[in-house]
C-alpha cells in the first residue's frame, strides 16, 4: 500500500515507474508477497483521514465495495492489556475502516494505476541502487532473467519488512544505519467465518488484548469484513502460539484472558482453514538520524518501521508517511539537493509514533529485546497503564486516549495537563465486570 500511495503523490510531479516483484491480481485476491494480508487489519481514524486525503473519495469507494466504517467506541468491544473492559459510547468522533486486506489493496491499486503517468513493471526484482554515496541515480532491476538499469531522479523504497535498503546503502559506501528490534515472539492464526445468526450487519469489533505481564501473552480479535464475514485472528507469544490445526482454533480462543471470542464462534461456520504467521517483530531503522544520506533516495512505511500487527498501526503509519512525502514535494522540487533527506526526516514522525505505541507494550515480554526495558520505558509504561485504567472509567479520558491510539495525535498528548488531571484527580466509574455486548448483539450471534 505504501508504494501505491507514494506513486499517486509522485505522479503529480513526474513520471513514475513501480517495480513490483509479484504478479499482482486483477481483483481482491491474495498475492504471494503479502502473506500478512490473511490476518485482521484495522485502519484507525488517523489512517482513514490520511488515505482519503491522498485519494479523495477512496474511503467511499471501499464502503461501496463492502468495507465497514465503524465508530469507536460505539462499535468496539475491547479488553485492555491490563484487563479492563472499555465502555462504549456514541460521541468519541473516531472511526475505523474494516475490510479484508485483499479488498483494500485492490481498490487502491485500481485507483492509482488509472494515472497515465504511472507505469507498473510486474515480476521484476530490484537488485541494487545505481549511483554513489552522494546521489542515487536509479536502480538495477532484473526481469525474465535480464538485468538492466532504470534511471530515476528519485527512488522510493516501499519494500516493507523485506526491504534491503541497509545492504543497498552499504554497497554505496555509506555507514550502517542504527536499528532496534523488539520481538515479543507473537505467532498469529486466522480464519474467516460466516457471521452467525443475524450478526452479519452492524456487529462490533471484539478485541481481547494480550497482557505483557502474563507469559505467554494471548489475545484475539473478531473483525467484521465485507460479505457478511468475520475475519478472526488469534495471537500468542513464545510457548503459547496458536497452531494451524482447525480443531484447535476455537479452544484456543476460549483460553484467552476472556472467552468471549470463543463463545461467539460457537455458532459461526468457518469458510476457510486456519493460516498462520510468525514474522511479527517490531523493527525500527533510524534512517532520519544517518550522518550521511544520498540525494535521490528515500525509504517509507514499514521499510522504516515494522510493527507487531496486533496494534493495527502499520497501515495508518504508512499512509501518514506518504502524506509527509506530499507535503515536502509541495514545497520543493524532488530533484533539489536535500529533498530526499527532508522526506526521510518528515516521514519518520508517524513511524516513530506507531513504534512508541507498539514497543511500549512488547518490550516487557520475556526475550523481546537484547536490552531490558529502560527506566524511562518502565515509567512511561506505568503511566500508560494508569491512563488506560482511567480511560476505561472516564469517557473524557478515553477520548484523549483514542486520539493517540487512533494515530490522530502523538503519544505526548497523554502528558498534556488535561489528561494528567483526569488520571490523577478525575472522577472514575467502577470497572465493567465483562464485555459490554448488548443483549441484541448476543441474540444476533446466536439466532
Amino acid at each position: 500500500m505504501t508504494g501505491m500511495l507514494a506513486a499517486s503523490v509522485l505522479a503529480d510531479h513526474a513520471d513514475v515507474t513501480i517495480v513490483e516483484r509479484d504478479l499482482l491480481p486483477d481483483g481482491p485476491r491474495p498475492r504471494k508477497g503479502l502473506p500478512q494480508a490473511r490476518h485482521a487489519h484495522v485502519l484507525w481514524s488517523g489512517g482513514v483521514k490520511a488515505l482519503d486525503d491522498l485519494l479523495p473519495g477512496i474511503v467511499g469507494q471501499l464502503v461501496d465495495r463492502g468495507a465497514r466504517m465503524i465508530p469507536v467506541m460505539a462499535g468496539l468491544v475491547s479488553k485492555a492489556p491490563s484487563g479492563q473492559w472499555f465502555r462504549r459510547f456514541n460521541h468519541a468522533g473516531h472511526l475505523s475502516l474494516l475490510c479484508s486486506r485483499d479488498l483494500l489493496d485492490a481498490v487502491i491499486r485500481a485507483r492509482v494505476l488509472k494515472s497515465h503517468r504511472i507505469t507498473l513493471r510486474q515480476e521484476t526484482e530490484l537488485l541494487s541502487l545505481e549511483g554513489d554515496a552522494g546521489r542515487v541515480t536509479g536502480v538495477r532491476i532484473r526481469s525474465a532473467d535480464v538485468e538492466s538499469a532504470l534511471p530515476a531522479d528519485l527512488v522510493i523504497d516501499a519494500g516493507g519488512r523485506g526491504s534491503r535498503a541497509p545492504a543497498w546503502l552499504r554497497d554505496l559506501g555509506l555507514p550502517p544505519v542504527a536499528e532496534r528490534t523488539v520481538d515479543a515472539g507473537f505467532g498469529y492464526a486466522s480464519r474467516i467465518y460466516r457471521a452467525p445468526g443475524t450478526a452479519a450487519e452492524g456487529f462490533p469489533i471484539v478485541n481481547v488484548q494480550a497482557d505483557p505481564r502474563r507469559n505467554p501473552g494471548r489475545g484475539g480479535i473478531i473483525a467484521p469484513i465485507e460479505g457478511g464475514r468475520w475475519l478472526v485472528t488469534l495471537a500468542g507469544t513464545r510457548g503459547g502460539r496458536p497452531s494451524a490445526d482447525n480443531d484447535a482454533f476455537v479452544p484456543f480462543a476460549l483460553g484467552l484472558p476472556h472467552p468471549v471470542i470463543g463463545d461467539l464462534l460457537a455458532g459461526a461456520e468457518p469458510e476457510t482453514d486456519v493460516v498462520t504467521t510468525r514474522s511479527t517483530a517490531n523493527r525500527r531503522r533510524y534512517y532520519e538520524k544517518a550522518a550521511r544520506w544520498p540525494d535521490g533516495f528515500a525509504v517509507l512505511g514499514e521499510a522504516v518501521g515494522s510493527y507487531n500487527p496486533v496494534y493495527g498501526h502499520g497501515l495508518s503509519a504508512a499512509a501518514q508517511s506518504v502524506v509527509a512525502l506530499r507535503h515536502i514535494l509541495e514545497r520543493q522540487d524532488l530533484r533539489a539537493p536535500g529533498t530526499a533527506r527532508r522526506i526521510q526526516k518528515s516521514a519518520a514522525r508517524p513511524v516513530e509514533n506507531a513504534w512508541s505505541l507498539a514497543v511500549g507494550q512488547d518490550v516487557f515480554y520475556p526475550g523481546a529485546s537484547d536490552e531490558p526495558p529502560t527506566r524511562l520505558e518502565r515509567a512511561l509504561a506505568a503511566f500508560v497503564d494508569r491512563a488506560v485504567d482511567t480511560g476505561s472509567r472516564n469517557p473524557r479520558a478515553l477520548r484523549i486516549l483514542l486520539d493517540v491510539m487512533s494515530m490522530e495525535k502523538p503519544p505526548a498528548r497523554l502528558l498534556m495537563p488535561d489528561m494528567l488531571a483526569l488520571v490523577c484527580f478525575g472522577r472514575k466509574k467502577p470497572h465493567l465486570a465483562g464485555p459490554p455486548l448488548t443483549d441484541r448483539e448476543r441474540e444476533a450471534a446466536t439466532a
